[in-house]
Protein backbone atom coordinates (compact mmCIF):
# COMPACT_ATOMS: atom_id res chain seq x y z
CA UNK A 1 0.00 0.00 0.00
CA UNK A 2 1.44 3.28 -0.87
CA UNK A 3 1.13 6.23 1.41
CA UNK A 4 -0.07 9.19 -0.31
CA UNK A 5 -0.48 11.44 2.56
CA UNK A 6 2.31 14.43 3.38
CA UNK A 7 5.04 13.26 6.08
CA UNK A 8 6.19 17.33 5.89
CA UNK A 9 5.59 19.81 5.36
CA UNK A 10 7.81 21.03 2.69
CA UNK A 11 5.81 17.81 0.79
CA UNK A 12 2.32 19.18 1.65
CA UNK A 13 3.08 22.60 0.38
CA UNK A 14 4.63 20.59 -2.90
CA UNK A 15 1.29 18.11 -2.98
CA UNK A 16 -0.98 21.43 -2.78
CA UNK A 17 0.67 23.40 -5.47
CA UNK A 18 1.35 20.38 -7.88
CA UNK A 19 -3.21 20.85 -7.92
CA UNK A 20 -4.94 21.66 -10.59
CA UNK A 21 -6.40 25.60 -10.21
CA UNK A 22 -9.98 24.44 -10.65
CA UNK A 23 -9.50 22.06 -7.41
CA UNK A 24 -7.72 24.75 -5.52
CA UNK A 25 -10.82 27.00 -5.31
CA UNK A 26 -11.13 30.37 -6.21
CA UNK A 27 -8.68 33.25 -4.74
CA UNK A 28 -11.36 35.52 -3.92
CA UNK A 29 -9.56 39.13 -3.07
CA UNK A 30 -10.38 40.28 0.59
CA UNK A 31 -12.72 43.68 0.61
CA UNK A 32 -10.89 46.75 2.21
CA UNK A 33 -11.34 46.98 5.59
CA UNK A 34 -13.94 49.26 6.98
CA UNK A 35 -13.05 52.12 9.20
CA UNK A 36 -13.19 51.64 13.07
CA UNK A 37 -15.93 53.01 14.61
CA UNK A 38 -14.83 55.76 17.27
CA UNK A 39 -15.60 55.34 20.83
CA UNK A 40 -16.48 57.41 23.83
CA UNK A 41 -16.09 56.81 27.58
CA UNK A 42 -19.40 56.76 28.91
CA UNK A 43 -20.13 57.41 32.33
CA UNK A 44 -20.94 54.11 33.05
CA UNK A 45 -17.66 52.66 31.78
CA UNK A 46 -16.22 55.22 34.07
CA UNK A 47 -18.75 53.56 36.89
CA UNK A 48 -17.27 50.12 35.87
CA UNK A 49 -13.81 51.02 37.30
CA UNK A 50 -14.23 53.59 39.99
CA UNK A 51 -12.08 52.90 43.02
CA UNK A 52 -10.52 50.25 41.27
CA UNK A 53 -7.09 52.18 42.66
CA UNK A 54 -8.19 50.84 45.66
CA UNK A 55 -7.52 47.18 44.71
CA UNK A 56 -4.73 47.37 42.83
Amino acid sequence: MRNTEADTLDELIDDCTAMPAELRGRADTLPEPRPATPWQVTDDCVAQVAGLDTYV
